[in-house]
């Protein structure tokens, strides 16, 4: 697993989306970028974390301190 300084601020901010249960479309409206976009960071979060499915990216974003309680 990759440190968590190799994550970018956008994928950060995906990531916590992800983590409230927002779709891609809602987090490309929210962040003001497309949908592909928004698949493209989620893809990049999970190769990044070793992830295997989105439970697994939200559970390694927390386990590896990017995302917080």
């Amino acid at each position: 697993m990759q440190s968590k300084k190799n994550i970018t601020h956008r994928e950060k901010e995906v990531l916590e989306l992800i983590a409230d249960e927002l779709t891609a479309k809602e987090i490309a409206h929210q962040l003001y970028i497309s949908t592909h976009t928004v698949v493209s960071h989620r893809k990049n979060l999970m190769r990044k974390l070793d992830a295997r499915s989105l439970a697994g990216l939200v559970r390694r974003g927390f386990e590896s301190g990017i995302l917080n309680y």
